[in-house]
C-alpha cells in the first residue's frame, strides 16, 4: 500500500498560496472526547488526470471562507503551493515525515510521506475540530487501494469514513485523454478516474469554444455518463465548486440508501448489447426473487476476486431483496473490496426488487443475468 502512495506531487499550482499560521503543537489528549460520543468524520478521496485541476480545487478550498475545519492530506507536498513549513516531525528512522500547516481559515494541511494510515489516525486525535478530510491523490490512477485502506482499517474505521470519490477532469483535453495510445498497451486512465467517481467536476468548461459550448459539454457528458452513470457531473471554471455538493455526500453510508435507490431506478434500463465488449460501460442487471445472501456473497467474490467470467468490475452498487428478511439490503463494491447491510424496511407500496448496477470492462450482461439468478432462493 505504502509503495503506492508515493511519488504524489502537486500540479496546476498558478495561485497565490493560502495564508499560513504556525501551530502551536499537537493537541493535548485530555482534549479529546470519546469517539464513541464522536460520529466518524468523512473522507473524500480526489482524483484527476495530471493538469486537470486538483491543486486548484484544492487552493480553492484551502483559501475560502466556508467556516469549516477541514484537514487536506497531500502526498509529497510541494513547495509549488507555498505554504510555510510550520512543523516538520522526524519519525523513527525518518520513516514518517510529516508537514502540518494550519491556515487562517481554519483548514489544516497535511503532508504524509509514507504512511497514509498514520497520517488519518493522527488527524481523527484533533477531530473535534474537523468537519472533514480531503485526500488528493496525485498520480494515482486508481482510487481503488485508498477505499480499502478506510473500508478495511476496523480501528480507523470507527473514527472515520469513506464519504465520497471526486475525479476532476479537464473539459477541453478529456476526449484526447480518453483514446487509446496506439504504442501502449495500458488503458487510458481517465477511463479508471471517472469509472470509480461518486462526483465528476468538469473543469475548464470556459475554454470550450463559445460558439458550440452547449453541444460539446453535452456531448462530453454523454461520453462521461457512458463510462460512470451514477457519478453526478458538476461543471466549473477552475474548480470554484459549490462545496455543499462535493462534502458530506455520504455515497457510501448504507443508512443513506434513498439517493441510491433513486440513481438504481434511473439506471434500470442501462444495458450494454450493441457495445464493443472491451469497452468501460455502466449496466444494470434487475431480478426481483428473492436472493440467497450467501450465495449471493459467493457470486461476488467470484467476480470480483477470482474474476471466474472474464470480467473487470471497477464498481457495484445496488439493493437487495434478500430471503427471511423484511429489510432493503444495500450493496457497494470498489474493486475487490465489498459490503452488503440492511438499510430499512421494505415499504408496503414498494414492489421488492434487486437491482445492482456494475461499472467495468468486458462487462458480460447474459452471463451477469444467469448468474445472478443461481443466487435464487431454491436454485442450486
Amino acid at each position: 500500500m505504502e509503495n503506492r502512495l508515493k511519488d504524489l506531487s502537486m500540479e496546476d499550482s498558478d495561485e497565490e498560496p493560502p495564508l499560513a499560521v504556525k501551530i502551536n503543537g499537537a493537541v493535548n489528549s485530555n482534549q479529546l472526547t470519546e469517539t464513541s460520543e464522536i460520529p466518524p468524520v468523512g473522507v473524500t478521496v480526489i482524483t484527476g488526470y495530471l493538469g486537470s485541476g486538483k491543486s486548484t480545487l484544492i487552493n480553492y478550498i484551502l483559501k475560502a471562507q466556508h467556516g469549516k475545519k477541514i484537514a487536506v492530506i497531500l502526498n509529497e507536498f510541494g513547495e509549488e503551493l507555498g505554504v510555510e513549513r510550520a512543523m516538520i516531525n522526524e519519525g523513527e528512522e525518518g520513516g514518517l515525515v510529516e508537514e502540518w500547516v494550519e491556515l487562517a481559515n481554519g483548514c489544516i494541511c497535511c503532508t504524509v510521506k509514507h504512511s497514509l494510515v498514520q497520517a488519518l489516525e493522527q488527524l481523527v486525535q484533533r477531530k473535534e475540530r474537523l468537519d472533514h478530510i480531503l485526500l488528493e491523490t496525485t498520480g494515482l490512477a486508481n482510487p481503488a487501494p485508498l477505499a480499502s485502506v478506510l473500508w478495511l482499517d476496523d480501528q480507523l474505521e470507527s473514527d472515520v469514513r469513506l464519504d465520497s470519490i471526486i475525479t476532476v477532469v479537464d473539459a477541453k483535453n478529456l476526449r484526447y485523454q480518453l483514446k487509446p495510445n496506439p504504442d501502449s498497451s495500458s488503458f487510458p486512465e481517465a477511463y479508471l478516474q471517472i469509472a470509480f467517481a461518486d462526483v465528476i467536476i468538469l473543469n475548464k468548461v470556459d475554454l470550450i469554444s463559445q460558439d458550440d459550448s452547449g453541444a460539446v459539454l453535452e456531448e462530453l457528458e454523454e461520453e462521461i455518463r457512458d463510462v460512470n452513470s451514477l457519478a453526478n457531473i458538476i461543471h466549473s471554471v477552475r474548480c470554484q465548486v459549490d462545496l455543499s455538493k462535493i462534502l458530506n455526500c455520504q455515497a457510501y453510508d448504507p443508512t443513506h440508501a434513498a439517493h441510491l435507490e433513486a440513481l438504481l431506478e434511473e439506471n434500470k434500463s442501462l444495458t450494454t448489447k450493441g457495445l464493443h465488449d472491451s469497452e468501460v460501460r455502466t449496466l444494470c442487471i434487475c431480478d426481483a426473487q428473492q436472493i440467497d445472501l450467501y450465495k449471493v456473497r459467493i457470486w461476488l467474490e467470484e467476480l470480483l476476486w477470482d474474476k471466474k467470467y472474464g470480467m473487470d468490475v471497477y464498481r457495484c452498487k445496488g439493493i437487495l431483496r434478500v430471503r427471511n428478511s423484511d429489510e432493503l439490503h444495500t450493496l457497494q463494491g470498489v474493486r475487490e473490496i465489498y459490503e452488503i447491510v440492511p438499510s430499512r424496511k421494505w415499504r408496503n407500496e414498494e414492489i421488492q426488487m434487486n437491482k445492482i448496477v456494475f461499472i467495468g470492462r468486458f462487462l458480460n450482461e447474459e452471463i451477469l443475468l444467469h448468474s445472478l439468478h443461481n443466487c435464487v432462493v431454491g436454485t442450486d
